[in-house]
């Protein structure tokens, strides 16, 4: 399947990290997302009954994403995936990105973070 609903660039300010600091005052974290979805009966219907609404699919990350502190973006992107899959039973694959643009790594750097991919389990 190669359809695809995507939000780039989503900005979120959340609490997680593994320094005492991240937690108490928190970051800048950006968020990707790709869902693989079967949008062919939306692109013949023009009905958003369809498909999956975007902006159902942004609170839906960004509940997730600030539900609760997590020492590694590893675990906020794992908890962001399984929300988005288990809200939206049509999603068979999600891919969710989390950049760290200021994490605290002693070196210059123009991103950081992680990207995995979860699949709907049959």
């Amino acid at each position: 399947m190669s359809d695809m609903i995507f939000v780039k660039g989503l900005v979120a300010h959340a609490h997680h990290g593994v320094m005492a600091h991240e937690g108490e005052v928190g970051q800048r974290f950006v968020v990707d997302l790709e869902l693989k979805v079967e949008l062919g009966e939306a692109s013949t219907s023009d009905r958003l009954a369809d498909t999956i609404s975007y902006a159902a699919v942004v609170e839906e990350a960004e509940r997730a994403f600030v539900a609760r502190r997590f020492k590694l973006v590893e675990a906020a992107a794992g908890a962001v995936a399984q929300a988005l899959l288990d809200r939206f039973p049509r999603v068979a694959e999600v891919r969710v990105v989390v950049h760290k643009p200021h994490a605290p790594i002693p070196a210059i750097f123009d991103d950081v973070g992680v990207a995995l991919t979860r699949r709907r389990k049959r």
